[in-house]
Parts: structure tokens; sequence; C-alpha cells
């Protein structure tokens, strides 16, 4: 197995800084598998809707006050339909609103058809100074059957486009789809690695409920790679990644060292972020707890709620610290680095021993599953990580 680099938390909590997600909602298309707040409209005041979000991030930036700011994140649906000064008013909002980080990462997603490509220049000059290309598939076949609506030559030229404008550039792919061998596999994966992005999100294909694939799958239209064939399909996906200089920093991500997303790893360590726009989640340390935010999923209600009240949040709670510390647990154990105890300590206020089973723990670790690292972290194997969704329920309190 391939361990990603060490990547050390600041010595002191209050030393941690910000990541900013903001949510745009539209869609030209809803994807069959895609279970996101995402939404078709036949129209959308963009304007309007860029307005809403400058408020609401006004409105929680006065509430977290001026903290430093790592990340900002443009998020959806699909953001690239956001019109580019829209990005670039809410860059400097939150720039203004936060202490930016010199080298503040700002991501945005986009959809490779040759519209959106065509405004990527136009991004960069917002301020966006990393791209990630929702690409998924890189034959026709497969991507009808994803309802993508782009061809692969769309994809290649977009990312031809994007790797000459911005300093980083991701792109996602979908495998373990129906019929798809490990050779076929790895023969797409070489072709997408040779593209030389320094980050790649590589899925497997999961059926999630309330999706049209949900409905099909269970009809029986398709059937999806399970077991030691999909066991398989990841083993490869991590052995052609490293071919070419990516590891595994995390269960579905891949990156050169040092090109890690710094907003995403911000939710696997269990930082704080702050989540503006429709259905956006946040989590939030305020006079020592831990606030657990949602906003309303639906956009005319979410924009509704924010021109009259200044935001559209539908529930906050002050997380347990026994619902801090399994939250801290579940996302730090996708990370090839593994989770530091003191870390759970620190977040949730708990002793490790109470947040884990250790008898389980020590069972898991017996059958290869987890493992304890020199510097004292614990570690999923490349064996555990396959199973960390059945792992997960029983090693936790």
């Amino acid at each position: 197995m391939i361990d990603a680099p060490t990547l050390a938390w600041p010595a002191a909590e209050t030393a941690e800084p910000l990541a900013l997600y903001i949510h745009w909602p539209f869609c030209a298309a809803k994807c069959p598998y895609c279970d996101f707040n995402s939404h078709v409209r036949p129209e959308v005041d963009a304007a309007r809707h860029g307005r809403a979000l400058l408020t609401e991030l006004e409105h929680e930036a006065a509430r977290a006050g001026r903290r430093r700011l790592s990340s900002i994140f443009f998020g959806g649906g699909t953001p690239s339909l956001m019109p580019p000064e829209a990005v670039a008013a809410l860059i400097a909002c939150a720039q203004v609103l936060f202490e930016a980080e010199p080298d503040l990462e700002i991501t945005l997603e986009a959809n490779p058809t040759s519209v959106e490509a065509g405004k990527l220049r136009a991004f960069r000059a917002a301020g966006v100074n990393r791209l990630s290309l929702g690409v998924q598939a890189l034959d026709a076949a497969s991507l009808g059957f994803l309802g993508r609506n782009h061809s692969a030559n769309e994809a290649i030229a977009a990312l031809e486009h994007a790797r000459a404008t911005f300093p980083r550039l991701s792109f996602d792919l979908i495998y373990a789809r129906p019929g798809q061998g490990e050779a076929a596999w790895r023969e797409e994966l070489r072709r997408a690695l040779s593209l030389a992005a320094d980050h790649l999100s590589l899925y497997q294909l999961t059926v999630e409920p309330g999706t049209r694939f949900a409905t099909e799958h269970a009809r029986g239209a398709f059937r999806l790679p399970e077991g030691d064939d999909a066991a398989a399909l990841y083993t490869a996906t991590a052995e052609e990644a490293a071919r070419f200089g990516l590891l595994p920093y995390e269960v579905s991500n891949y990156a050169k060292p040092g090109a890690e997303s710094r907003h995403n790893l911000a939710y696997w360590r269990y930082a704080d972020y702050l989540g503006i726009g429709a259905g956006a989640h946040q989590r939030l340390t305020q006079d020592g707890a831990i606030l657990a935010a949602r906003r309303h999923r639906a956009p005319e209600i979410w924009l509704e709620r924010v021109e009259r009240d200044g935001h559209a949040r539908v529930e906050e709670e002050a997380l347990s610290p026994v619902d801090r510390g399994r939250e801290a647990m579940l996302m730090g154990l996708r990370l090839s680095e593994g989770i530091d105890p003191a870390r759970i300590t620190a977040r949730s206020g708990l002793d490790f021993a109470s947040v884990v089973d250790r008898a389980m723990l020590d069972a898991l670790r017996e059958e290869g599953y987890l493992r304890w690292l020199p510097n004292g972290r614990l570690q999923a194997t490349m064996e555990g990580r396959l199973r960390l969704d059945a792992l997960l329920p029983v090693l936790l309190k």
C-alpha cells in the first residue's frame, strides 16, 4: 500500500483557518446517479441568486468573526453555470470579511461542455485558481449511461484548455460501471492520467436512494460489479494512479504530493467550515461548542428566506461530545494519513477510548483492516478502506 505524505495540523486549534463552501444548486440536466441538492430550472435569475449568496455570506461571517480563511469551494449543482462576475464578487467579499491565507485555494466545479469551457478564462480572471472538471468517463457509451451532456472529445478539449488556464486542475471519473472489467478500466484510467492533472477523484459507482438509477436498478435494468470484481477495480485504480505519481490520500482521491485538495482536507480532518447556498451544511466552533447547521434545500424558498432574514438556516444544534467524536472518526478514517487520537479528543472533549470500542478495534487490527502507524495515528489499511461502511458502525461506540 502507498501512503500519502503526512500533512500536519497546527499546534493549537485556535490557529486553524476556516473553509468556505458556496453552493450553486442549478444544473442543465439531472444525472441519474446524482443525489446532491441539484435542480433543473427553465430559467434562473442568476443576478438575484448571486446577491442572495452575498447576503448570506455576510450574515454568516458576522456570526463567525474575522477568522483566517484557507479555501473557497464553489460546488453544486453546476457552479460553472454561474456568471463569472458573481463568482468574482463572492471571492472579493470573502477576502474582505475574513483574513485570507496568502495561498488561498479557490476551487470551482465545472462541466466540460463546449459552452462552459469558453467561460474558463473568465473564471480564472475572477480569482479561481483550481478547477475541478466532472469528466466521469472517456467513452461515448458510458457517458450516455451516466446521463452526461458532453462527449469524450469535449472533455479532452476542456481538460487541455483548463490545464493551460489554471495553476491547479482536478477531474472526476466514475468506475465500476455495468460490465466494466479491470483491463478496460486500466486502459481508460491510463488515458485519463496522461492528460496531466495533478489531482483525480475516482469514485466507485453506487446506487443512491431517490435517484433514477435506484429505480432502474431495483427493476433489474442493470447490475454493478460487486465483491471481488469491485475490489479488483479499486486496487487497479491505486496501481495505475501510482504509475503517474498520484498517491491515494483519501478513499476516492489521488494527488501528486502537495496537490491535495486543502478544502476537502478540512472536512476529512473535521475542521470548521461555513456553507452558504441552498441545502448547504456547516460546522462552526463557537464558545467551545461545535454548531451543526443546514439551510433550506429548495432554491426558491432559500432565496425568499435569505432576502427576508439574511439567511436560510432551517436547523442548528450544538453537537454532543459523542456526536463530535463519531463525526471526526467517520471523516478521518477515510484519509491515508489516519487519525490522531489527540485530534479526536481536541474536537470532542472525550478520551479516544470513549469514542471507539477497544475490543473491536483490536479485532479489526488482527484481521488487517486497521493499524497503528509509528507516529501514533490509527489508519485504515487498503483492505479496511474497501470496507469502511461496514467497519465504522461496529468500531464506534
